[in-house]
């Protein structure tokens, strides 16, 4: 049976290629060598920006090989001699090389990664090619059934094969020369001259916005996941570079790009993620979830940093199968992850983790590369003298790409903060056009992550144009981007209070829960977290219906993230007693108990547990003789207080010894008097 690779998993210009088994079954070996060579010949249609020549002469030479295995099939090959068994077995691996090769070299995005790596794939082609002649030197060419047309064929393809030039193209070289001055000039502190960067581009055949911004993903996603300093510097100057094209040379162009971190987290493949076993994201040694799944020679997979730790204490085999690894190298299972990642957003993240970020953005504090530093100083000057100076559809564009340039790099924001990038952005939210609006408020969202991002927008009274877009703006997609940006805002303390002081904030907020989508909701219930974090705004929200409107969310709502965030602002209003007494005049005490008994999130049932014990705290033993009632409460406050956090199971804890004092002072016949009536009444509620 044959060894197989994911090639979802691999690296780009990583060569993970395997020998087939020893016993492998010769006729299974020759149909798996066919099905390679048809792979190989199926990219002589693809385009190729780079390395033409090395590809063509690769897939000439594969072509060959494919008619001979063929016609080999045709025969009995029962009595193949081992020799050509052997050969068959290394033909399998370089042919295994080559797919990757001609895979990166068409990969999506990956061009003017190619170009700069050109030395470095062609040798890799040379070695591909030079192994075949290597194995053919062995076949017995003689003592197997083919006609003399084909032997004639393999004998010209070893001889060709033992001569071969892989070279880099002389155009690619020129390209790449032609990069490394551009980034140069950048270095330097000079802009380079526009068309001598278009001449690359062309070369690469990058000729419009998508075609950039595919370049630019690509080289973000390798950054992400590259872990030598000398390739991050080059990635990191290369998207600089690509970012500058993008926003300077491609303005005109038009481009289709869709801000999921602005709108919604995007529809789950509900179908998918049903037929999943959550058991499966754990990683087989420390039976924790994995947050970066990485899979070894063997095809198992592990937390990255579960098996590293096994690697480093000298164990060589695999921890699950007991084989010995082939190579310790780890290849990233891109998809286990992203299928990790959107089950826990389909299965709730407490509003404790909405400032967490997808993945962590921290390196971006620094550029990466001067180069790099540079090409963005460049980018975002010019980016703001098109939002000051430009015509209306200059200032929408130069707006979309502030939002895209700030989305998840520290740097880039401080760049435009310092830039002047925050007053005319707050200028365009009064913008009659929809899309301009969206586009201003979306790069405000973005800048206010940054410290110095949230004291310009208060500095330029930017709060009151932000809440108006909450309010009326044009699109629904606008009014929810505004809540998440009054969210940031809402972060620093002063700013709690400034946002509770305007008559519209709150307001805003609590209808756009009602009318709003999901992701509205959900950011208007985070956005009124942060605010709700100075007390004296809790009049405010009590007054305007927070509580019934949340009450229904939670019983009513199917997705479990709106549930525990609703729970977080009722918690959160709970702390007063004004918010207490309403809670309890709601009748959503019921509510809180019931949802503590029977919601599968940890974060929920801390949730409930806090409202708990404030309404226990704020309202004594009207509420506590409720609790104390119900038989099946006192083991779920167990439960947590040792299965939960360090807080939840504090209170449960804190929440058990009241109740338990309630019995002990109810049975000694020393409990205080109370209105039994009342009771009463909150127990039917």
């Amino acid at each position: 049976m044959l060894k197989r690779f994911d090639q979802n998993t691999r690296r780009i210009l990583k060569f993970p290629a395997v020998l087939p088994c020893e016993d492998v079954n010769p006729a299974t070996l020759l149909r798996s060598l066919i099905a390679l060579s048809r792979s190989v010949t199926g990219y002589q249609s693809e385009f190729y920006a780079t390395q033409r020549r090395n590809a063509r002469e690769s897939i000439r030479q594969v072509s060959i090989l494919y008619m001979f295995f063929a016609e080999i099939m045709e025969r009995d090959v029962s009595g193949l001699p081992d020799s050509a068994v052997l050969c068959f077995s290394e033909l399998h691996q370089s042919l295994q090389k080559i797919i990757y090769l001609l895979e990166d070299c068409t990969s999506t995005g990956a061009r003017v990664w190619i170009l700069m790596k050109s030395h470095f794939v062609a040798t890799q082609f040379l070695s591909s090619i030079r192994a075949i002649a290597t194995a053919l030197d062995i076949l017995p060419l003689n003592s197997i059934e083919v006609s003399n047309e084909i032997k004639e064929l393999m004998e010209m393809i070893l001889k060709q094969a033992s001569k071969a030039k892989m070279e880099v193209d002389p155009d690619d070289d020129y390209a790449m020369k032609r990069v490394m001055l551009i980034l140069n000039q950048f270095e330097n502190r000079f802009e380079p001259d526009p068309i001598l960067i278009k001449r690359v581009l062309y070369h690469l055949r990058i000729d419009s916005w998508n075609e950039c911004h595919k370049e630019i993903r690509f080289l973000d996603e390798q950054i992400s996941l590259e872990n030598n300093e000398r390739e991050l510097h080059l990635l990191n100057t290369l998207a600089g570079f690509m970012r500058y094209c993008r926003g300077v040379l491609f303005e005109n162009s038009t481009h289709n790009y869709d801000d999921d971190d602005d709108k919604s987290a995007g529809k789950p493949n509900l179908e998918i993620l049903s037929c999943l076993n959550p058991e499966d994201f754990r990683c087989p040694i420390s039976l924790e979830l994995m947050t970066d799944p990485v899979t070894v020679s063997t095809g198992q997979t592990y937390d990255r940093v579960s098996i590293q730790k096994w690697l480093k204490s000298g164990n060589l085999i695999c921890p699950k199968t007991g084989e010995k690894l082939a190579t310790a190298e780890l290849v990233p299972n891109l998809n286990l992850r992203k299928v990790i990642q959107q089950y826990c957003i389909d299965h709730g993240v407490p509003i404790s983790k909405f400032q967490s970020q997808s993945r962590d953005i921290s390196s971006t504090i620094l550029p990466g590369s001067p180069s790099c530093a540079e090409s963005i100083k460049f980018l975002t000057d010019y980016l703001v003298r098109r939002l000051r100076n430009g015509t209306e559809k200059q200032k929408s564009r130069s707006a979309f790409e502030i939002r895209l340039l700030a989305k998840s790099n520290i740097y880039n924001r401080l760049c435009l903060i310092g830039s002047g990038a925050i007053p005319p952005l707050l200028t365009l939210l009064s913008s009659p056009d929809s899309t301009t609006q969206e586009n201003a408020i979306a790069g405000l969202l973005k800048l206010s992550k940054h410290t110095n991002g949230k004291k310009e927008i208060i500095n330029h009274f930017g709060l009151n144009p932000i809440v108006k877009v909450l309010t009326t703006g044009l699109k629904q997609e606008s009014k929810q981007i505004a809540a998440a940006t009054i969210f940031y805002l809402s972060s620093v303390v002063t700013n709690q209070k400034l946002i509770g002081e305007n008559p519209d904030a709150i307001p805003g907020l609590i209808d756009l829960i009602k009318t709003g989508t999901s992701c509205a909701k959900k950011n208007s219930l985070a956005a009124l977290f942060g605010i709700l974090l100075y007390p004296r705004n809790h009049q405010t929200a009590l007054e305007s219906g927070i509580i019934p409107l949340l009450s229904h969310l939670i019983s009513t709502s199917q997705k479990p993230e709106i549930v525990t965030d609703s729970l977080a602002v009722v918690a959160t209003l709970a702390e007063s007693f004004d918010g207490s007494e309403t809670i309890l005049k709601a009748s959503s005490l019921p509510l809180i108990i019931k949802t503590l008994q029977t919601s599968p999130s940890r974060a929920a049932k801390e949730y409930c547990v806090s409202i708990l014990l404030a309404l226990c705290n704020n309202l004594g033993t009207e509420v506590v003789a409720v609790l104390a009632s119900n038989t099946n409460l006192i083991g779920f406050l167990y439960t947590l207080s040792t299965t939960g956090g360090s807080q939840g199971s504090k209170k449960a804890r804190s929440l058990i010894r009241i109740i338990h004092r309630f019995h002990e002072t109810n049975s000694s016949g020393l409990m205080d008097n109370w209105d039994s009536s009342r009771i009463a009444a909150v127990r039917s509620c």
